[in-house]
This record gives structure tokens, sequence and C-alpha cells, in this order.
């Protein structure tokens, strides 16, 4: 069982970088362009030289790096950094600061934890960061 899970490992992990990296830049995508619209009908345009502006452009490229593995753990570092921030700035009250579900501040929290998975294991086999650097 445990060669199994060993010989799966890489691929759960790149399956796990894809999925996170191309989800966390829709959001990118949604601030600048709309796309995807969200069910509340969009967040709107927003200005580049905003804080939203800033968070997209770092969503976006933030994304593609983590969907490619390319410079991955400091990647990581600094979108786990965004989601905190957005968790502890953005959603965090101080009477709801530990109830997330009350708050919104789930997916930020989940994002932050995945990122911080991401600084540990680094890309993976199936990476840029392997390819071109050799390292995991």
């Amino acid at each position: 069982m445990n060669s199994l899970i060993e010989k799966l490992s890489p691929f759960v992990l790149l399956l796990a970088r894809v999925v996170s990296g191309y989800m966390f830049l829709l959001h990118g995508t949604s601030k600048f362009f709309e796309f995807p619209m969200s069910m509340t009908g969009g967040n709107g345009s927003v200005e580049l030289f905003s804080i939203y502006g800033v968070g997209g452009i770092i969503e976006i490229v933030g994304g593609l790096f983590i969907i490619l593995g390319l410079f991955t753990r400091p990647t990581a570092f600094l979108l786990a950094g965004q989601m905190a921030y957005a968790y502890f700035f953005m959603h965090a009250k101080a009477e709801n600061l530990f109830l997330p579900l009350l708050n919104g501040g789930e997916l930020a929290i989940m994002y932050c934890m995945m990122f911080l998975v991401f600084i540990i294991t680094g890309a993976g086999k199936f990476s840029l960061d392997n390819k071109l650097f050799g390292t995991k």
C-alpha cells in the first residue's frame, strides 16, 4: 500500500497545485476582466493601482506560477501572506475572528493553508522548478 501511495504522490501534488493555482488565477481575472462573473454579478473592473488591483495582479501571476510549478516556494510564501492579510483585514472582525463561516473568510484560510503546504513540499516532480533548477 505504501508503494502505491508513493507512486501516486507526485501526481496528486501536481493535481493539487494545478487546481489550486487555476482557482486562484480566476480570482484575479474576475477582478480585472469580470471573468468568470460571480454569482452576485461580478466585482466590476478594479483600478490597477488600488489594493484590489495589486491583489489581482498577485493572484494572476501567482496563480500561473503555482500552475507551472515555477518559483513555487517564494510564490507560495507571498500568496499565503496575501491570504492571511485577506482574512485578518478583510473578513475577520473582533466578534467573529474565529468563526470563518460567519465572516466569509473560510476560502482565504483554505488558500493560506494550501500555500503553506506548497512552501514545505515545493512544486514536486512534475514542475518547472524541478526541470529548470532540479528542486522539487
